[in-house]
């Protein structure tokens, strides 16, 4: 951790020279790299080790070979971007990664002297401080949706108008119906010609055909792997079930992450049975925490088993029909529209998973995981499910409080553990 820490403050130190501060960031995760492809953690079973590698192969892409990239967020139409073969580069995973090398403060800390609102979500923050300072490469043109996330529109015209970079936002519907996939499609079409006057490149309709039938092909392992999860113990940490976010949502229809979910489905069948409490994350991890990382991370007593945002849409997709289909799934996606729809599909995965109780994390500046809390508390009250909400940021480590986490951790699970 010191060399961690020590990396970071020399990330930060080096602010003000964005090319040496970039060169810095890349160096440590292609170390990283290297780390966990000659070095791998054997407690870890395969299918994470592999994740490991492909997650930082996933952000280090884009950071390498910025013309051939995208900026963009994590319920973007990410089919459109692999048909094109061009690397995204999501706000949620730089900024995770920022946090991991210790230096996410100083980004947050300029953006907010910019004259950003320190209320805003800190992943927004940290991206926005990275891309003013003019350490983050610029893409070729960014990418991003209305649905889910309050930031994502203000966030993008910002940068984006600061920087020239020609920028494309989708905007979602509330509600679904046959009008509201209609309208999404011809925004999709209107993306694709965007996208061809860019790369001059012109679309391809059978890849993304071939795109989509791996994107099914991957959820059917996708949903094997949920089954066995309800019943056998995993070994998982926060960090794993954070990268899992590369492969559910920005690098779906990918043939890594088709290997990914195939090991994972493969693997969990040869595990034992679980015999500890199963534990269900709802919202963003805080994946630095000590406390949580003590309670969760490969704990046999209290399997994490994943967050909803990893499980927010597996339904088949019409590949003959590929911009219906995503229409529909970006419009679906458990997060969007009524909170209702989201309540219901969490309760559908937590018995899925035979979770044994539910934990929501309201994110600083998020609004969404912050409204919803109560009315998720009630239904899950009325199933007599145990259920703890808890304050504190996805990346920011000063807004998180380690004492105060561990006393409310501490009790919920003798709760849970005097339930059972």
């Amino acid at each position: 951790m010191d060399i961690i820490k020590n990396y970071g403050k020399l990330i930060k130190k080096n602010i003000s020279n964005p090319s040496k501060a970039l060169n810095l960031v890349k160096l440590g995760l292609s170390i990283e790299n290297i780390r966990v492809n000659k070095f791998k953690d054997k407690s870890l079973p395969k299918s994470f080790q592999y994740l490991n590698k492909i997650c930082l192969k996933f952000v280090l892409d884009p950071l390498k070979n910025p013309q051939k990239s995208c900026w963009t967020n994590l319920f973007s139409p990410c089919e459109l971007f692999h048909s094109f073969n061009i690397n995204p580069l999501s706000i949620e995973a730089m900024s995770s990664f920022f946090s991991g090398l210790m230096c996410e403060d100083a980004f947050i800390n300029y953006a907010e002297k910019l004259g950003i609102n320190d209320t805003l979500c800190s992943y927004h923050k940290a991206f926005i401080g990275a891309v003013q300072s003019k350490i983050l490469p610029l893409p070729k043109l960014a990418i991003t949706t209305t649905s889910i996330c309050d930031a994502n529109t203000n966030t993008f015209k910002y940068i984006c108008n600061n920087t020239n970079v020609p920028y494309y936002i989708i905007d979602v519907p509330y509600e679904h119906n046959k009008e509201s996939e209609a309208y999404v499609s011809s925004q999709l079409k209107e993306v694709i010609v965007f996208m061809e006057d860019i790369f001059q490149k012109k679309f391809d309709l059978n890849n993304l055909k071939q795109i989509i039938k791996k994107e099914n092909e991957t959820n059917k392992y996708r949903k094997e792997y949920m089954k066995y999860l309800g019943i056998n113990f995993f070994p998982t940490t926060l960090t794993l079930e954070m990268y899992m976010l590369f492969t559910s949502h920005i690098f779906m229809g990918k043939e890594e992450t088709y290997i990914f979910y195939k090991m994972l489905s493969d693997e969990i069948k040869h595990y034992p049975y679980r015999e500890g409490k199963g534990i269900f994350w709802v919202h963003l991890i805080p994946f630095y925490h000590p406390i949580l990382k003590e309670y969760f991370n490969s704990n046999k007593d209290y399997q994490l088993l994943g967050c909803d945002l990893n499980y927010d849409y597996m339904d088949h997709m019409d590949y003959n029909n590929p911009l219906e289909a995503i229409s529909k799934k970006i419009i679906l996606n458990h997060g969007n529209g009524p909170y209702e729809r989201k309540i219901a599909s969490i309760l559908n995965i937590s018995n899925i998973l035979n979770a044994d109780a539910v934990i929501n994390f309201c994110h600083w500046g998020c609004r969404q995981s912050s409204g919803g809390s109560m009315l998720l508390k009630e239904r899950l009250k009325n199933e007599n499910i145990p259920y703890l909400s808890i304050d504190g940021d996805g990346i920011d480590r000063r807004n998180s409080h380690v004492g105060q986490m561990k006393t409310r951790l501490e009790a919920f699970l003798e709760i849970v553990n005097n339930k059972y």
